[in-house]
């Protein structure tokens, strides 16, 4: 029996539509967006999304990513413990992810306290991962557009260094850039531990427990040296 493309897209849309009317009838939820390049993934730049995958697998919904067509994103649901997790990974380039990340909490009904921005470091060596609540965009193009987008810089940020290059190369051909085959063998490490700083930040503050990075100071996860 031959498939119909329309039916199959328009009950995907119902299923989205049904999971975001129960996300919105009550409980603890959070937005956790991978910043990056779509169409570039793998590369140092949209190693957010990278760990965004790496979570999803974590959580056993690697298979139910879904396009989201009205946040121009790929979105994928699921429930830890009391907290409703909305992983979502943009499709639009990195300066205009804003775009997509302040569609998504308009779409789920999530204020700004409830996001989580992923993404890369270039003042920080691979191997050392960041959680910080708040602060300026520090030159980064895909954090300046969320700032802009949702009118506010407080949101969690998740900060994956990826080091600076080094001599006389140019940092838009760095991040752009694939790891190294020595980096590609630190890389498994940095994204479970990346997954596992932001599950252990969201669940805290699920529970309403005081103390820690929920309090505004951030949380540091050193996987390698200095300048490693």
């Amino acid at each position: 029996m031959p498939q119909n493309p329309q039916l199959i897209r328009r009950l995907l849309s119902q299923a989205m539509n049904h999971r975001r009317a129960e996300l919105r009838a009550g409980g603890k939820r959070v937005l956790v967006a991978g910043l990056g390049n779509y169409g570039l993934l793998g590369t140092r730049h949209s190693v957010g999304m990278d760990v965004l995958n790496h979570l999803a697998r974590k959580l056993s919904v690697a298979d139910q990513w879904k396009m989201d067509r009205q946040c121009c994103s790929d979105v994928a649901i699921t429930k830890v413990e009391n907290v409703e997790l909305v992983l979502m990974k943009p499709r639009r380039f990195m300066n205009v992810n804003g775009l997509s990340v302040a569609s998504a909490a308009e779409t789920y009904n999530l204020g700004v306290e409830a996001v989580y921005l992923v993404h890369d470091d270039l003042d920080k060596p691979l191997g050392k991962v960041v959680l910080k609540h708040g602060g300026s965009a520090r030159g980064h193009n895909g954090v300046r557009s969320c700032i802009s987008a949702l009118h506010s810089d407080s949101m969690m940020r998740l900060r994956v260094g990826i080091g600076r290059p080094v001599g006389e190369a140019m940092v838009d051909r760095f991040v752009l850039s694939r790891f190294s085959r020595t980096e590609q063998e630190l890389l498994p490490l940095v994204l479970e531990q990346g997954a596992e700083l932001l599950l252990d930040h969201i669940l805290q503050r699920g529970t309403a427990k005081k103390g820690q990075a929920a309090c505004g100071e951030p949380d540091s996860t050193p996987l390698a040296r200095e300048g490693a």
